[in-house]
Formats: structure tokens, sequence, C-alpha cells
């Protein structure tokens, strides 16, 4: 599906009207990884250490937060 037919897609899907009590089952934002909610933590990384995150999480096909965890969750094994 090229852009202009996901926009008309979207746009015959807005004409017709959502569901309001579907929308309200889905939840708002992102959904938890666990029971606790999770807390977004600064963190300061030089150019080359983010350019070395950026190239493992490309190369895994993983998010940046999610090359930290798994590095963090390795170290502490």
């Amino acid at each position: 599906m090229g852009a202009g037919e996901q926009i008309q897609a979207w746009a015959d899907e807005a004409e017709a009207g959502y569901d309001v009590e579907e929308l309200k089952r889905r939840g708002r934002g992102r959904p938890g990884r666990g029971a606790e909610p999770m807390q977004v933590v600064a963190v300061r990384f030089t150019t080359e250490e983010l350019a070395a995150l950026d190239a493992l999480a490309e190369r895994e096909h993983l998010s940046r937060s999610e090359v930290i965890r798994r590095a963090l969750a390795d170290y502490a094994v």
C-alpha cells in the first residue's frame, strides 16, 4: 500500500467513525513491560558512544532503549 493509499484508508476510517468503547479498551500510551510502572532515566553519551549504540541497535533490529536494557541485564548477571 502506497502512502497515498494509506492516507485515504485513514480518511475513510475517520469518516466512518470510531468505536469509542473499543478505543477505551485499547488503553493509552505504550504498554508497560511489567507489573511496576517504568521510569525514564536521562543518560548522557558522547558522540562516539551514541554512534556505537545506534550501530548495535540497527544491527540487532532493536531500539536504543532495548540495547541498553539488555546490556544492563547482561552486566548484572
